[in-house]
């Protein structure tokens, strides 16, 4: 038993020694893997603090590349965006142009059609306007032929009016002078340094107003015929001037028929006509220098008159030359002398009137008025 208690005690003894080995030697191995493990572990915080600081520099690369792939994406987003707008704005120019060109189109289609519709109208318009105008003109000759046939039935009416009212007219011109000469000749007023009194006055102021009268009744009635010359030959300003001399006729009879008296008149002014010598009154000179400046103005009036209305220069057709009474409003003068420097003022004033100009006279005070040098030069009078 002992025996084996000691092999027992041996055994156990070898496995302590062997478990004591066994940890020293663990021991030692242990230390030595702590070193190792140390530096494994030095190593390994090394490598990971180098992981890590090529981590963050890779994520810091990465996050870098991220930022600038952004901003490239976003430059080329930005870029795509502005090549899609332009490009829209392209295609919308296009598309206006489009439209315009195509609107153009329409509307040159449109006035085309509108053209030829109204071509075609015009072409109906036309055929029917000629239709219309020979008609007009086989109805307007027709017309004309019943009017010339009138007409020139008129015309021979009208010129045998004519022929009688101008023979009328001369006669009574003729009458007129002849009678006045007849009665100055009686009267014998024409002697020099005559006094003539009241009642020699109211004589010869009842003798000159009936001869007036005569020859005013003689010219109405040949105003109808006259006025119808002048509408015939279109003379319209002319008729204008002769309605308005006409009017102061009247008038000049009115005048002439309350015309006042003097106490006593005499012949103290002598004047020269066609060779022969006349005694006059202050009051005859002064009516005789009045008829020429009558004469010229109702001259300038008719010849202005014929150079308007396109008529030829004839001063001696014209009624106020033919009548030559104008401004007769007193009985200090017979009507033939009257008359005579009426028509040598007249002629003169026709002249200047028809080429209008001055030359005998001049426009002042709202009337025209012959040159003061002319009145001595027709009118040779002077006191005697």
């Amino acid at each position: 038993m002992k025996n084996t208690f000691k092999n027992r005690i041996a055994v156990a003894g070898l496995a302590i020694a062997s478990v004591g080995i066994f940890a020293v030697s663990d021991v030692s191995a242990q230390r030595s893997r702590n070193g190792q493990g140390l530096e494994e572990q030095h190593t390994q915080q090394k490598q990971k603090t180098d992981r890590q600081s090529t981590n963050a520099k890779a994520a810091q690369d990465q996050s870098r590349r991220q930022a600038d792939d952004g901003a490239r994406r976003q430059q080329q987003d930005q870029a795509r965006q502005q090549q899609q707008q332009q490009h829209q704005r392209q295609q919308q120019v296009q598309e206006q142009q489009r439209q315009q060109r195509d609107s153009q189109i329409q509307q040159a289609q449109q006035r085309r059609q509108v053209q030829e519709q109204q071509q075609q109208r015009d072409a109906q318009l036309n055929q029917s306007r000629q239709q219309r105008q020979v008609q007009n003109q086989n109805e307007q000759q027709q017309r004309d032929y019943q009017l010339n046939q009138a007409r020139q039935q008129r015309q021979v009416q009208n010129q045998n009016t004519v022929n009688t009212a101008r023979q009328s007219q001369q006669d009574a011109w003729r009458q007129q002078q002849q009678g006045t000469r007849q009665v100055t000749t009686q009267r014998g007023t024409n002697d020099r340094n005559m006094q003539i009194d009241r009642n020699m006055q109211q004589q010869l102021r009842a003798e000159r107003l009936n001869q007036y009268n005569q020859q005013y009744r003689s010219w109405q009635n040949l105003r109808q015929s006259r006025e119808l010359q002048l509408r015939q030959e279109n003379r319209r300003q002319y008729l204008q001037y002769q309605q308005r001399y006409w009017d102061q006729i009247r008038r000049d009879q009115l005048r002439l028929e309350q015309a006042r008296y003097y106490d006593n008149v005499y012949n103290n002014y002598r004047y020269n006509r066609g060779g022969s010598y006349y005694y006059t009154s202050q009051y005859g000179a002064q009516m005789l220098r009045q008829s020429i400046d009558n004469g010229y103005q109702e001259g300038f009036y008719a010849g202005q008159a014929d150079r308007n209305d396109g008529w030829g220069y004839d001063y001696t057709d014209s009624f106020g030359y033919q009548d030559a009474s104008l401004g007769y409003d007193s009985y200090y003068v017979s009507m033939g002398d009257y008359n005579y420097y009426f028509r040598q003022g007249f002629q003169r004033g026709y002249e200047d009137g028809y080429y209008s100009r001055s030359r005998y006279g001049s426009y002042s005070g709202g009337r025209y008025s012959i040159l003061g040098t002319l009145v001595g030069s027709i009118l040779d009078i002077v006191a005697n």
